[in-house]
Protein backbone atom coordinates (compact mmCIF):
# COMPACT_ATOMS: atom_id res chain seq x y z
CA UNK A 1 0.00 0.00 0.00
CA UNK A 2 2.90 2.34 0.74
CA UNK A 3 4.57 3.42 -2.49
CA UNK A 4 8.35 3.80 -2.78
CA UNK A 5 8.06 7.59 -2.94
CA UNK A 6 5.76 7.87 0.11
CA UNK A 7 8.14 7.13 2.98
CA UNK A 8 11.76 6.01 2.83
CA UNK A 9 12.87 3.12 5.09
CA UNK A 10 15.43 5.43 6.71
CA UNK A 11 12.57 7.77 7.68
CA UNK A 12 10.67 4.90 9.29
CA UNK A 13 13.77 3.97 11.29
CA UNK A 14 14.28 7.60 12.35
CA UNK A 15 10.66 7.64 13.60
CA UNK A 16 11.48 4.60 15.80
CA UNK A 17 9.18 2.29 13.84
CA UNK A 18 10.12 -1.33 14.52
CA UNK A 19 8.58 -4.67 13.49
CA UNK A 20 6.26 -4.62 16.52
CA UNK A 21 5.22 -0.95 16.28
CA UNK A 22 1.50 -0.26 15.92
CA UNK A 23 0.99 1.93 12.85
CA UNK A 24 -2.19 3.26 11.26
CA UNK A 25 -3.08 5.51 8.34
CA UNK A 26 -5.91 7.96 8.91
CA UNK A 27 -8.36 9.15 6.24
CA UNK A 28 -6.19 12.19 5.49
CA UNK A 29 -3.24 9.93 4.63
CA UNK A 30 -1.23 10.68 7.77
CA UNK A 31 0.93 7.81 9.02
CA UNK A 32 0.43 7.59 12.78
CA UNK A 33 2.41 5.57 15.33
CA UNK A 34 1.05 4.47 18.69
CA UNK A 35 3.20 5.71 21.55
CA UNK A 36 2.69 5.19 25.29
CA UNK A 37 0.15 8.01 25.74
CA UNK A 38 -0.84 9.17 22.24
CA UNK A 39 -0.65 8.75 18.49
CA UNK A 40 2.27 10.56 16.78
CA UNK A 41 2.11 11.60 13.12
CA UNK A 42 5.38 10.48 11.52
CA UNK A 43 4.68 11.03 7.84
CA UNK A 44 2.09 10.91 5.13
CA UNK A 45 1.10 9.09 1.99
CA UNK A 46 1.11 10.79 -1.37
CA UNK A 47 -1.33 10.43 -4.21
CA UNK A 48 -4.44 8.34 -4.35
CA UNK A 49 -3.77 6.15 -1.32
CA UNK A 50 -7.49 5.42 -0.85
CA UNK A 51 -7.60 3.68 -4.22
CA UNK A 52 -4.35 1.84 -3.42
CA UNK A 53 -5.86 0.63 -0.15
CA UNK A 54 -8.98 -0.60 -1.93
CA UNK A 55 -6.96 -2.31 -4.69
CA UNK A 56 -4.70 -4.07 -2.18
CA UNK A 57 -7.33 -5.11 0.37
CA UNK A 58 -10.77 -4.73 -1.20
CA UNK A 59 -11.71 -2.54 1.79
CA UNK A 60 -13.11 0.99 1.86
CA UNK A 61 -13.05 3.54 4.68
CA UNK A 62 -15.79 2.87 7.22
Amino acid sequence: IVADDDVAPVDLHAARIEDDTIVRVNEQGDIEVRRAAEWDIVGGLLGDYGARLHAATGLDWA
